[in-house]
């Protein structure tokens, strides 16, 4: 069996996926009644599959076709459910700076040979910094960030909002960011650093953070200490960000968890053009309530 592809996920990335997936039909569905060129940009497209690693007893429920000892179930990736999207973009470019993931992603432009695929093997942020700063009067696109972790720059989310012609679907490591914010406030310099870079400000500390009091020998003495309920503070903290600089966003972003039910990413909708962010929100909005109420009923099932 082929074994070509990124292991990660689970029942969230299925859900992650899905939601782009009925958002592409729905976005090209408008766009090609407008007068405008646009395109699909995945900035950090990995190969175009995915690879999910199953136990034995999911493998035979599953896929009894397969031998107990074949784990490895592929599923579309982001990149080749916007390839299959019907109608189609008139472009499409995936940034994939890995070496080996690009040779993968390049095969993608052979089997879809019949459509219009840019490849670029370079850093995301730096690709995107150039793309929105070109002129965008005639141009629109969607672009979708699924980074592992916080490679992506604020400075980055704000140059796609201000181009005003850009939709935007996002993974939000929200688990990532809780695991930084150190419980006793004690975070590092250089943590302190990548997280401003990634928030784009300073003031996150005085939201996840609030001053405690403690007696001691010596009296009263402040510290700071994290929130009680983080993840709800983070959440409402970033899409208030996002709110600030785009001209609409879902305000129900899809909360993807482990099996623990602890809260991984947040995938975020914004859209950047005031004249179609009514019905692009209204668009992504019920896409993610729906999400969200099949991922209920399944886990009552279960």
């Amino acid at each position: 069996m082929n074994t070509i592809g990124q292991s990660f996920g689970g029942n969230w990335t299925e859900q992650k996926l899905d939601c782009v997936r009925k958002y592409l039909k729905a976005y090209t569905t408008i766009m090609n009644k407008q007068p405008f060129k646009f395109a699909y940009i995945d900035a950090f497209a990995g190969t175009g599959y995915r690879e999910l690693m199953l136990d034995e007893d999911e493998s035979e429920t599953l896929f009894p076709e397969l031998d107990s000892q074949e784990v490895i179930n592929f599923r579309q990736g982001s990149a080749r459910n916007a390839l299959e999207a019907e109608p189609p973009f008139e472009k499409y470019i995936f940034i994939e700076e890995d070496k080996e993931n690009y040779s993968e992603l390049e095969k993608l432009t052979e089997e879809f040979s019949k459509k219009n695929i840019e490849c670029r093997r370079t850093d995301a942020n730096e690709y995107l910094t150039d793309v929105c700063n070109k002129n965008w009067e005639q141009h629109r696109a969607l672009v979708f960030l699924d980074p592992f972790g916080m490679q992506v720059e604020w400075k980055t989310i704000k140059l796609i909002a201000d181009t005003q012609a850009i939709d935007l679907w996002l993974l939000f490591p929200i688990g990532t960011v809780n695991r930084l914010l150190k419980r006793n406030s004690d975070i590092r310099q250089s943590i302190r650093e990548k997280l401003n870079q990634f928030l784009g400000e300073e003031g996150w500390y005085k939201v996840f953070y609030k001053l405690a009091y403690e007696n001691s020998l010596f009296g009263e003495v402040e510290r700071w200490e994290k929130v009680g309920n983080i993840f709800t503070e983070i959440e409402q903290y970033f899409m208030k960000r996002l709110q600030g600089i785009f001209a609409g966003i879902a305000t129900n972003p899809l909360s993807l968890r482990n099996s623990k039910n602890v809260p991984l990413y947040l995938l975020c909708f914004a859209a950047g053009n005031p004249k179609g962010a009514p019905i692009a929100v209204k668009i992504a909005e019920d896409i993610l309530l729906k999400e969200l109420c099949q991922g209920s009923s399944l886990q009552q099932l279960d």
